[in-house]
């Protein structure tokens, strides 16, 4: 069992009133019954408005209970499967204090090594995610003990499930692990639960017997069953297959799969060259390799918390960028002294590339109808030491056209898509309707202009 301590700390009466946390709209503990093995020993005599007790288990592992506070988050729209850092919006600080509005009790804070773990589980657990719910629902008594599961308790399977068919971690710790948090989160019976589950999910790995879907039938099953076997959302894999064929849309899938690569950018603009980036890399023991296109990019596979943690993003000595967007801009091939009009700008990768290689001269009018996307380009310019050619315009870019009309060298539109094309990087995207939305109005407007020239 684990071990609850109490920790007293002392706030000011204007502190004791805490203001709503700004996190997604929803009730930590919807469908989360009361825990009575929780209990937090109160002190003689009454609570004064000046103290209050703060839950603490030394027990839980912080990374399993930040990943799976932060997969409820996903789900509901409020989060990302996007890096932690050491500091900032995306802190294990902050998470944390998910995890204690969520489940009502903090861990030890996340190290170095936690905040890895919490990036690859979540990220792995999101992009496995239907293939994870098909071996949880198989393994469970029946169809409907899965489907009204809570979402606490499925995120702790999807979890467990993960760490021991794709992290093939040791089975006897996940299990133990993951029951414990089961049963502290929620409630002894939910543990066992869990316990239960992953034990039938070892035997079943370790006879190679794993209980997935044939692909055979007509072209319809066969879809579900290769959208199980590679957690593609089932529209996607008919599109694929039938623009592709199978054996390329199955390629394309095991693609989507893979550890993301990420490049980054040496600033030029702060005199940094790809020669400096990679002695920084060097020095922190980060791996990487040259970028074959482009001068100034350098590719990474691990290490990027290592160097969010050195604060190489932070200076400005770098930035993260796809290489797809710099050979964008290397198409536009920006000089100085050019006015340079940036359509959808925002978040502004590209943007801050082209006033980097301007020497300071010139103009870049970054236009986006997202305010607060621009006010994030805007401050980021500022680090990077381009703030200076960049104007940020929030507007709708139709509206400006018609009631600000101006001329420019040239003018960059990289128009919003459905964001297929990184589906290995953004993990969460696949299953993000609104995507499948873009992707059927596309499909909607080829038909209107195969009808038309008909």
């Amino acid at each position: 069992m684990a071990h609850l301590h109490s920790l007293r700390v002392f706030v000011s009466a204007d502190t004791h009133k805490a203001a709503p946390p700004k996190s997604p709209i929803f009730s930590p503990r919807t469908h989360l019954k009361p825990n009575p093995s929780i209990s937090i020993p109160r002190r003689n005599g009454p609570v004064t408005p000046l103290s209050q007790t703060q839950k603490l288990n030394l027990e839980v592992s912080p990374h399993r209970a930040v990943s799976a506070v932060r997969l409820m988050r996903i789900e509901l729209g409020g989060a990302f499967a996007d890096l932690l850092n050491e500091k900032g919006k995306g802190s294990g600080h902050n998470e944390m204090g998910y995890v204690e509005r969520t489940l009502g009790f903090r861990t030890r804070e996340l190290d170095d090594r936690d905040l890895r773990l919490v990036t690859d589980m979540v990220g792995g657990t999101v992009r496995w995610r239907r293939y994870l719910d098909h071996l949880i629902s198989s393994l469970c008594h029946n169809e409907n003990t899965f489907r009204t599961m809570e979402p606490l308790l499925l995120q702790i399977l999807r979890i467990g499930t993960y760490e021991i068919v794709k992290l093939e971690m040791p089975s006897y710790a996940v299990v133990d692990e993951n029951v414990r948090l089961a049963k502290v989160a929620l409630r002894p019976g939910a543990g066992n639960m869990v316990n239960g589950i992953l034990r039938k999910l070892v035997v079943h790995k370790e006879n190679n017997t794993l209980p997935l879907p044939k692909v055979e039938g007509d072209d319809r099953t066969q879809a579900r069953a290769l959208a199980t076997i590679h957690s593609h959302p089932v529209w996607m894999v008919r599109r694929w297959t039938k623009l592709l064929g199978q054996e390329e849309a199955i390629k394309l899938m095991m693609w989507n799969n893979h550890d993301p690569t990420f490049s980054l950018r040496a600033n030029c603009a702060k005199g940094v060259t790809r020669a400096d980036l990679v002695t920084k890399l060097n020095s922190l023991e980060v791996p990487h390799e040259p970028s074959s296109h482009l001068d100034h990019f350098v590719q990474i596979k691990t290490g990027m918390q290592v160097i969010i943690q050195a604060g190489l993003l932070k200076q400005g000595l770098c930035a993260v960028q796809d290489e797809s967007a710099g050979l964008i801009v290397s198409v536009v091939d920006p000089q100085p002294g050019e006015v340079i009009i940036d359509c959808c700008a925002a978040p502004g990768g590209k943007t801050l590339n082209m006033a980097s290689q301007m020497s300071g001269q010139g103009a870049i009018y970054a236009i986006d109808i997202n305010k607060g996307r621009l006010r994030i380009l805007k401050e980021t310019a500022k680090v990077h030491q381009v703030d200076g050619l960049i104007t940020t315009v929030p507007s709708d870019l139709r509206r400006f056209a018609k009631d600000c009309p101006m001329k420019s060298d040239k003018v960059l539109l990289d128009a919003p898509c459905s964001g297929l094309g990184v589906l290995s990087k953004r993990a969460d995207l696949r299953w993000n309707r609104r995507v499948e939305d873009m992707e059927e109005l596309k499909n909607l407007q080829d038909e209107l202009l195969e009808a038309a020239s008909t």
